[in-house]
């Protein structure tokens, strides 16, 4: 009982997390759908303006930071369908064969136009509508491709204008558990190297593999904040609190994947029973705290001095443990580790010629 209570109130807890982080998703979409359908029926006088709340909505949910592309894509797929429907209804009539062949043309010149997500669907919406509702409904085109502008339009100035997203503080809201878990990783590596728990390094590596969405969240919350940033006017002096994490979030990364390869050495070199100089271990754990001291810098917007000294710290134990006895599967930990050490400068603002000296100085023990 004990446990299924512990359970719950976990699963409650990730529930309520999803539920902050996504409630301003709700607003922008129901503030969205409700001032397109005012605008398509009050002011522009459409009798059946379903579709531009649709596509207002349609905005909104598409994935986070290619909004403005979704918008256009969401247009111009409706026109792409309208204008092939309309052509090929005229020369060959409707039915049902000549539906598959007015679909068909449709969806084949999206894609021709590298047209993918929501142009094609449109495109194909759009094209089945003419194709079947034109005979009955001869005023259908104009109205949609009102609606579709009209939603996207709506879609993006909410976005963008009426209640844009905060970006540093959904940046630091998502990046903060994600650098976290990285760091604490990394410090079960080191612990699980340093009392030689092959078995727990293998854990490690499970956990990482299941926290790569985490990370990668990251970098999808950094391209939506620098879509704000860029288009919307309330957003603009956010730019250069912005800039740190953008700069360093695909440096970041790789230095997430080189952390995989990293430990699945370390598994290895304890189960092939491999010597493990105590320095190495160190190595590992500086690496972590070099993580958390990155986030806690971006955060309080200080010069991430700290963060590269405790990288350099982490190359020179390497060094250090590679002078003594070592394994062949030791030696490719050294050497991950100071391509994670190249990452995680050039994370911080170091330039890659520069990172990579202070790397090849630390490891010669200068």
């Amino acid at each position: 009982m004990a446990g299924l209570r512990g359970r719950v109130s976990a699963a409650g807890w990730r529930s309520f997390g999803r539920l902050r982080q996504h409630l301003l998703l709700a607003v922008q979409g129901g503030l969205a759908a409700s001032l397109a359908w005012l605008v398509a029926e009050q002011v522009l006088g459409n009798s059946d303006p379903t579709f531009a709340p649709i596509a207002a909505v349609g905005v909104i949910a598409t994935a986070i930071g290619r909004r403005a592309r979704r918008a256009a894509e969401l247009i111009v797929g409706v026109i792409v369908g309208v204008l092939i429907g309309d052509l090929l209804v005229d020369t060959i009539g409707t039915g049902a064969w000549q539906t598959f062949v007015i679909v068909f043309g449709a969806l084949l010149v999206a894609v021709a136009v590298r047209g993918t997500g929501a142009l094609v669907t449109q495109a194909g919406g759009a094209a089945t509508l003419i194709a079947t509702l034109t005979p009955t409904t001869p005023d259908v085109v104009l109205p949609r491709t009102v609606n579709a502008l009209v939603g996207g339009a709506t879609g993006l100035l909410v976005v963008l204008v009426l209640a844009p997203m905060n970006p540093t503080r959904s940046v630091r809201r998502v990046a903060g558990p994600a650098l976290d878990t990285f760091a604490r990783q990394l410090t079960s590596a080191a612990e699980a190297l340093a009392r030689r728990d092959a078995r727990r390094a293998t854990e490690v590596l499970a956990e990482m593999r299941s926290a790569e969405g985490q990370l990668r969240q990251v970098g999808d919350v950094m391209t939506a904040a620098e879509e704000v940033v860029r288009y919307s006017p309330l957003r603009w002096r956010r730019r250069r609190a912005l800039a740190a994490y953008g700069a360093g979030a695909e440096h970041l990364d790789r230095a997430f994947r080189n952390s995989r390869t990293l430990v699945r050495r370390i598994a290895t070199a304890l189960r092939d029973q491999e010597p493990v100089p105590a320095s190495l271990a160190t190595a590992v754990e500086q690496i972590g705290q070099s993580v958390r001291l990155m986030h806690e810098e971006f955060l309080s917007t200080r010069e991430p001095v700290r963060t590269r000294e405790r990288v350099l710290r982490a190359v020179h134990e390497a060094g250090e443990a590679c002078r003594q006895e070592i394994g062949f599967s030791g030696t490719i930990v050294v050497s991950q580790l100071r391509t994670i050490a190249n990452d995680m400068l050039r994370a911080t603002g170091v330039p890659g010629d520069e990172a990579r000296r202070l790397v090849r100085r630390a490891a010669a023990g200068q």
